[in-house]
């Protein structure tokens, strides 16, 4: 049998359940096993809880319930969390499974009985809330570099001669350059072995609670070591079958496990066991709230099912689709060389921005002209040459995002034939073209279709359900072979779709109606105070400069002048606008609202634009002209 594709996410101590940060793994390898589902792989995508760790006994003793309780119910918490998102896995492996114990104890023997493990004291500092051993000399202010109480630690323990490794590490980095990825990652791996490893201490006393090791049940394996081995005791190794998913193709984790466990310890214990490498491991950054990593131990936790919960009751969209539109947000916002910083402005404005405007919203307006000028069938036509060509360029792009693991780069890829197919309709016109009835419509609607199929297999690893959600409005089949998207013939003639249904709908769409509504009864509640209207500082302004802002398709980055005063904003307009439009023009700016950053440009104030029939933007602006920076009463 040939190789399987084979992917997997660190398995997650159960002393807490996911947030969004320990989602953010689980979500890339899911989008990887779903995109090379798409190219034909057959994949093995595993995942698990690490469930041995003193730590998780404390967290238990805390409870007032039994270690194997707790475990139990956490691990089976994970399970829920990640179907809730839509995680695709093939296994689910905890550290509690006789499957497990059973292989970390024979990799122990056998490392045993090569000569790489032996008995010896130590002596140093222990981080109970990383499970890590630390020198005096990696101490900050008397803790460990994670800013954890450590406790000191002396007893007769197993070492594994992990310095005995060191050159043939560097030896397999140097002659593989996607062994470890992104490259600054690779850079502090180098670093760090350069610097001299030590042994390492594999074993703790055994205190109730953890896998003996063979032939000396007072000492229990060391929960950073025998959780390694979890990646191998899933696929039954040693026997021979596990050839049939080893190596594996991508190991992902977050940057913090990569350097002492993973891209030392972890590929030293293979070379120790005679056992082929994986072929890459990706370290990501973190997601942080403030300057802060996201963890239960902060108290600064965002649960992603929670804010999907939040995101529905807040648009009103579809619970499932909001699951959808936290994915993407996590592939777009995924911090590869360095961290990302979640906040609820930025995630709004990525729902508003790229989902509402620039792919739900030029969907509903496919399916709605469908409806209205085709009799709601897909017209015979041909897809222009240009628009074909534009789309492979994107699909190849996207292909070889999702192929190097930059998830963020392949979400733009992918919006950006979201701003590809509302070009095409501003550039086609269907509703001029249906009331001079001129026979270009059929061309112009079977395009605009065929940009919608493409979008749904496109966006299908990122948001599954959302992909569905298309394909149920244009009333086809999931795309499940990457090679047909963008297809010419993808879509059949005279094939009817469904009524239009807008998939999301703005934020505050919802609000806007409960707020009308009310007004029916409570007018009142409706008026504000002229004191509280002015508040609101409306100044003229003048776009001395406009430029998009990188890796987007919907953004403007404009300088603005008001006298001798120069601001800069950040608007979603480049849909409807080119710069040689904006440049010259007077807007009306609200000068006086908090500067936020927006795709890492600071936006400091806002320009006014209307709604348009379609949803699109249309600029406010003065009759004539006007003094550069007078109010605007």
């Amino acid at each position: 049998m040939a190789k399987r594709y084979y992917i997997t996410t660190p398995i997650y101590y159960v002393n807490s359940v996911p947030h969004i940060g320990t989602a953010l793994t689980t979500l890339a390898s899911d989008v990887t096993a779903r995109f090379q589902r798409m190219r034909g792989s057959e994949v093995h995508f595993l995942t698990g809880t690490d469930e041995n760790a003193i730590k998780v006994a404390e967290a238990a003793q805390a409870a007032g319930k039994s270690p194997q309780e707790f475990v139990d119910e956490v691990s089976e918490e994970f399970r829920r969390i990640w179907g809730g998102m839509n995680i695709s896995f093939d296994d689910f492996i905890r550290t509690t499974e006789e499957r497990h114990t059973r292989v970390a104890q024979e990799v122990f023997k056998r490392l045993q009985d090569a000569g790489h493990i032996y008995l010896g004291d130590y002596e140093g500092w222990y981080d109970v809330t990383a499970e890590t051993f630390y020198k005096e000399s990696e101490l900050v202010d008397g803790k460990s570099p994670d800013g954890n109480e450590v406790r000191w630690v002396k007893e007769s323990n197993y070492f594994f001669r992990l310095s005995a490794f060191e050159e043939r590490l560097l030896k397999h980095i140097e002659e593989n350059p996607d062994f470890i990825i992104p490259e600054v990652r690779k850079n502090e791996v180098v670093s760090f072995i350069k610097q001299g490893l030590h042994d390492a201490c594999v074993t703790r006393t055994n205190a109730g609670w953890g896998i003996p090791v063979p032939g000396d049940d007072s000492k229990v394996i060391y929960v950073w070591f025998e959780a390694l081995i979890n990646y191998i005791s899933a696929i039954g190794w040693p026997d021979d079958g596990y050839k049939e998913y080893w190596p594996a193709d991508v190991q992902w984790m977050g940057k913090d496990i990569l350097v002492r466990f993973h891209a030392t310890l972890w590929p030293a214990m293979l070379m120790g066991l005679g056992v082929e490498l994986p072929k890459t491991l990706v370290g990501h950054g973190w997601m942080l709230m403030g300057k802060e990593k996201i963890s239960k131990s902060k108290g600064n936790v965002v649960a992603p099912l929670e804010l999907a919960h939040d995101l529905a009751r807040r648009s009103g969209c579809a619970e499932d689709v909001a699951v959808d539109a936290v994915r993407y947000y996590m592939a777009a916002s995924m911090p590869y060389e360095g961290d990302e910083t979640f906040t609820s402005d930025n995630f709004d404005l990525m729902y508003d921005v790229e989902l509402v405007n620039d792919l739900s919203n030029g969907i509903h307006r496919v399916i709605s002209m469908l409806n209205s000028f085709c009799d709601g069938r897909i017209p015979r036509g041909t897809v222009p040459a240009s628009d074909v060509l534009d789309v492979r360029d994107h699909i190849r792009d996207v292909a070889k995002a999702y192929s190097n693991f930059r998830l963020e780069i392949a979400s733009q890829f992918v919006i950006g034939v979201a701003g590809l197919l509302n070009q095409a309709i501003d550039r086609e016109k269907p509703w001029d073209l249906r009331k001079n009835d001129d026979p270009r419509l059929a061309d112009a609607m079977y395009t605009l279709a065929w940009y919608v199929r493409v979008l749904e297999g496109l966006v299908r690893p990122i948001a599954p359900t959302l992909a569905d959600r298309i394909c149920g409005l244009l009333r086809l089949p999931e795309t499940r072979r990457w090679d047909t998207i963008g297809a010419e013939n993808a879509i059949p003639a005279n094939h009817r779709v469904a009524k239009a249904e807008a998939i999301y709908p703005r934020l505050g769409q919802k609000k806007a109606k409960e707020k009308k509504q009310m007004e029916q009864t409570k007018v009142e509640e409706n008026v504000i105070s002229f004191e509280e209207f002015t508040k609101v500082k409306l100044r003229i302004a003048r776009v001395l400069n406009a430029e998009r802002v990188p890796n987007t398709d919907k953004l403007f980055r404009l300088e603005l002048v008001m006298g001798e005063e120069k601001r800069q904003v950040v608007a979603g307009i480049a849909q409807e606008y080119s710069a040689e439009d904006l440049i010259g023009r007077q807007l009306v700016y609200v000068s006086n609202l908090q500067p936020r950053k927006v795709r890492g440009v600071e936006s400091q104030g806002m320009i006014l634009a209307a709604d348009g029939p379609n949803g699109e933007a249309i600029l406010i602006q003065p009759d004539r002209e006007a003094p550069d920076g007078t109010s605007v009463h």
